[in-house]
Order: C-alpha cells, then structure tokens, then sequence
C-alpha cells in the first residue's frame, strides 16, 4: 500500500548532514509495523518523511501505486495519512466531543464518538465534556489523540513513541488500544518505540541504525535476535578489546 523507493534525507540540502541513506520499505495493508533501534537512527526522520513533514532529498514515496513524494502534510492527509505526535497537542476551550467531530467531520454519518472512545479504552460518558487541556493525563492525551486517528478512517496511522512520558498503568492501557484497534480496523498502522510490549504487538518489526535499514522481518525474528544480541552484550565474557573494537566472542 505505501512503499518508499531509495527514500534519502539530508539536512540543509545535498551538502549537509546524511540523516536517511536511500531506505527501501513497502507498507501493507491492516498490519502494525513497529520501527526500532537506537536513538539518533532515524526513525523520528522515517516516520516525518512518510507524513511529509519532511521531504526526502532524493528517492520516491508511493500511496496505492500513486506517486506522493512532493505531496504537503494537507495533501497526505487527504490521501489517508496520519501522524501523532509524541507530545499530543492541548486546545484549550475545546472539549473532547468536539475535538472528535471536527476529525470525523469529513464522514460524520459513519462515526459515532463514543465508540471511538470505548476503543480506546475511556468511558464516554467521562470524557465528551471534557476541555482537551492540561486536566487531561499524557496518557488520557494519547489515547484521545488515537481515537482522533480513528475518527478519520486513515488508511495509514503513524505513532512516534506514543508511550513517551506516560506512567505504566497508561502504557498497558495503550498497549491494549494498539491491539484492538488491529483487530477492529483496517488502518495500517506504523510505531515509533523502543519498548517490547509494542514490539510484541507487530506483524513485523524494522531495526534502523545510523539511517539505514538494518533489518525486517516478523516479530519472532527479530525479538529473538535483539535479546540475544543483549544478552551478550551483558555477558562478562563477551567483550574482547574496548569501545567501538570491541566484539562478541560467547
């Protein structure tokens, strides 16, 4: 469904700083892809890219076939796009039922905003008067942000680090939103996280390193592979030489 062919990102143009090197990826229909790896890989640049938040330097971005690489944000959204952000955005003055109106404004017929909090785990009833300000919790905020998502039927759903600054008992709850909402929806949905209760939630699992691809495959694969590469990382028989020589020897 959406497909990035040789995709690079550079900052301040072809001269400046490499932050994507020619990433080749294909998205498909009604999976969960979680994107991982270590800080300053990529992945917050990936996901950017794909909303169009930034423009690749070179490559081509592909929605069902249709090129959509100098497509804006307005025009991806259009498309069936969407992007949530680490930190969700507050309205102060705005309360949740309408916040949730103006995202399903586009098919109001088709909507019905209770549902859409009930699958996300929060009680209508609690919520709909509600003023989208700082009363809410991160994790409320997050979770009122992905029944937004939902309000707009999107065809591709991207979340970077939705449990960034949230507390345990909301990210088990937001954990459980991500797999009913695979198991209700069709939207593909694509997660920014370090964390391996979301990774356990993925069809599939893309490793990033230093801009690249290091790896895909399914979940099993690649869980297995990262916590064998910990463990001997871990191991005090592992190392032989120090810093960037040292290598895994057990």
């Amino acid at each position: 469904m959406l497909e990035l062919q040789q995709v690079s990102l550079e900052i301040d143009g072809k001269s400046g700083v490499e932050i994507l090197k020619d990433i080749n990826l294909k998205f498909h229909e009604k999976k969960i892809y979680v994107v991982t790896g270590p800080n300053g890989g990529g992945k917050s640049s990936l996901a950017k890219i794909i909303m169009g938040v930034y423009n690749p330097t070179s490559g081509k971005i592909l929605l069902d076939g249709q090129e959509i690489t100098e497509l804006n944000i307005t025009e991806r959204a259009r498309r069936g796009i969407g992007y949530a952000f680490q930190s969700p955005p507050r309205f102060k003055g705005i309360k949740v039922k309408e916040l949730l109106k103006m995202a399903a404004s586009h098919n109001p017929d088709n909507v019905n905003i209770c549902d859409l909090l009930y699958d996300v785990g929060l009680c209508a009833q609690d919520y709909l008067n509600r003023d989208v300000d700082a009363s809410l919790s991160g994790g409320e905020m997050k979770r009122i942000e992905i029944a937004t998502v939902l309000a707009r039927n999107l065809k591709i759903a991207v979340f970077d680090e939705p449990e960034a600054g949230i507390d345990l008992w909301s990210f088990q709850k937001l954990a459980e939103t991500f797999k009913n909402i695979h198991t209700k929806y069709d939207t593909t949905i694509v997660i920014i996280s370090h964390q391996e209760r979301i990774m356990e939630l993925a069809d599939e699992i893309i490793l990033m390193s230093n801009g690249t691809i290091s790896a895909q495959s399914e979940r099993d694969t690649i869980l297995a592979g990262i916590l064998n590469n910990d463990a001997c990382m871990c191991s005090t028989k592992c190392a032989k030489g120090v810093g960037q020589n040292a290598e895994c020897v057990g």
